[in-house]
């Protein structure tokens, strides 16, 4: 199985582009945020776990998301490809990623990183809010507070990634079907 990680800052359009991906080349779209969704909707331990953690406004710690991705590593075995989108955010959680594909004898094809300047994803950001009817998607300080938690957290792993996979950086201005052939044209 190949498996390739999408990452960027919110509002870059990764959610977008990773189902382009999987229409194009067959592989899996894993959603970090459907995967938390439904583990906690199948009344499993691992999902009433990561319940309580919700339910008090908390991240789901680094170890019970490394078990998760576990067991989606394991459902998702006989796919020719899955795209992991949404995971890893943490330095922790590449290093347990980097744990479970090498106990499974599955490596990080590519890592497609799409870079979006920050004024450009707050205009994205306002544009999603005026459709959206999530109480969140409306407040700017959300916006700012969840492009630093990923300039903080997440863009470190991508650098760190560049020893481990070949990480793709490409530019994610224009319109959707712009980005997906620089996409299309990079994926090895």
């Amino acid at each position: 199985m190949k498996i390739i990680l999408i990452t960027g800052p919110p509002y870059c359009g990764k959610g977008t582009q990773a189902k382009i991906i999987e229409g194009q080349f067959g592989f899996r779209h894993i959603s970090t945020g459907d995967a938390v969704r439904a583990e906690k909707q199948s009344g499993s331990d691992l999902g009433l776990t990561m319940a309580s953690f919700s339910e008090r406004g908390e991240l789901v710690p680094d170890e019970i998301m490394k078990d998760l991705f576990a067991k989606v590593l394991d459902k998702n075995r006989t796919e020719e490809g899955i795209l992991l989108d949404g995971y890893p955010r943490t330095r922790l959680q590449v290093d347990h990623l980097l744990e479970l594909t090498e106990a499974r004898n599955l490596s990080i094809r590519s890592v497609i990183n799409i870079e979006v300047p920050k004024e450009e994803l707050l205009v994205r950001a306002k544009q999603r809010a005026e459709g959206s009817d999530r109480p969140d998607d409306k407040d700017r300080n959300t916006h700012l507070r969840r492009i630093e938690i990923f300039e903080q957290q997440t863009k470190p792993c991508i650098d760190y990634l560049q020893n481990q996979a070949l990480v793709l950086s490409l530019s994610g201005i224009g319109n959707v079907e712009q980005v997906s052939k620089r996409i299309a044209a990079c994926l090895p």
